[in-house]
């Protein structure tokens, strides 16, 4: 059973990973930009992680598949991480020349607390006697 602060936290988790996942088919221009060059189809790339990142999201709202929907966002959220790395390290070629460096680097940072929100909403509470 999750805390009511898990719950409010999973719902926006869920509406934060599925609209995230929902603009790499809108806007999958942007999602390209970032994409470092030695990543193969890179198009197939933004609309397979825009997808993984929606069933991702669509999934904490469903209890049985709750946990491994959140395993699914900590894989994709590792995965996406050198495209993170190199919008911070060329903003020029990623699009990202007008956003402050610290804006860049932070985002990184970022990584880390997406996987710990994730995690510790669809972490079942202890039971207590």
């Amino acid at each position: 059973m999750l805390t009511k602060p898990q719950k409010a936290l999973l719902l926006l988790a869920a509406v934060f990973f599925t609209l995230a996942g929902l603009f790499h088919f809108l806007r999958p221009a942007l999602y390209l930009k970032i994409m470092p060059p030695y990543i193969p189809w890179p198009l197939a790339m933004v609309y397979i992680s825009g997808a993984a990142e929606m069933a991702g999201g669509l999934g904490l709202l469903v209890p049985t598949l709750r946990r491994l929907a959140a395993l699914g966002l900590v894989a994709l959220l590792v995965a996406v991480f050198p495209a993170n790395v190199y919008m911070a390290t060329n903003p020029v070629q990623a699009g990202a020349a007008s956003l402050p460096v610290a804006a860049l680097w932070g985002r990184l940072l970022l990584q880390p607390v997406f996987i710990g929100w994730v995690l510790w909403c669809t972490k079942p509470a202890r039971r207590t006697f």
